[in-house]
């Protein structure tokens, strides 16, 4: 496999009990790719990039991350492999009961950070990066769904990841809102990260292009 090839599907088969989501997936990513999955609801866009991160089982074939494959990782290999991946979900999946820092904070401590001060320092370097830096003690119920989705973005930077999934990160925000969120997310993860999102949004992909594969018939076309 050649070194640039960062993330490679082949003959991919994802089912979801005895129903066929997806078959003859085949597809090949590289290193610093900005690309999109476009396709109706309940295409299998989502299901693949599930099976990414390791949280859908695949029933044939093979992905394999940097050369290593992703169904055969033990449990304690996948939550490493979740480190090198940075997700951004539709629906924020923000902790209600805890501040914005706390939200970093946690995730953080779960992913094996130390030292108090040094967290503190990457909280405040990100809360800047997303321009959320005054909202770091105020609560996710409380801030509108950008700025949600804004520390979604912080979060899923915290472990300065290799590979982005966006999973429809405009998909429960307004057309002005979204344009917001992604000039922010073009312009904090620049050239030298590989990023791949869903969306059915065909206004944010004119305004930022990025290579397209189609999802259609329980397969894809590239």
């Amino acid at each position: 496999m050649s070194e640039n090839l960062f993330l490679d599907f082949k003959n991919v088969e994802i089912q979801h009990q005895e129903n066929l989501i997806l078959s003859n997936i085949n597809l090949s990513i590289k290193k610093g790719e900005f690309v999109y999955f476009v396709g109706k609801t309940g295409s299998g866009k989502s299901s693949l990039l599930k099976a990414i991160y390791g949280d859908v089982s695949i029933h044939k074939g093979e992905i394999a991350f940097k050369n290593q494959s992703i169904s055969k990782l033990s449990k304690k290999n996948i939550l490493a492999l979740r480190r090198k991946i940075g997700i951004i979900f539709q629906d924020f999946q923000l902790l209600m009961d805890r501040s914005v820092a706390d939200n970093l904070r946690f995730v953080m401590k779960a992913t094996g950070w130390k030292g108090k001060k040094r967290m503190e320092e990457e909280i405040e370097k990100l809360l800047t990066k997303v321009d959320m830096l005054d909202k770091a003690n105020a609560y996710p119920h409380l801030i509108s769904g950008g700025e949600q989705q804004r520390i979604a973005v912080a979060r899923a930077l915290i472990n300065n990841p290799e590979l982005i999934i966006a999973d429809e990160p405009t998909g429960n925000l307004d057309p002005e809102t979204s344009e917001k969120i992604m000039d922010l997310i073009k312009s904090i993860i620049g050239d030298h990260k590989t990023v791949i999102m869903a969306t059915h949004d065909f206004d944010i992909i004119n305004k930022f292009p990025g290579r397209i594969v189609k999802f259609d018939n329980k397969s894809i076309v590239n």
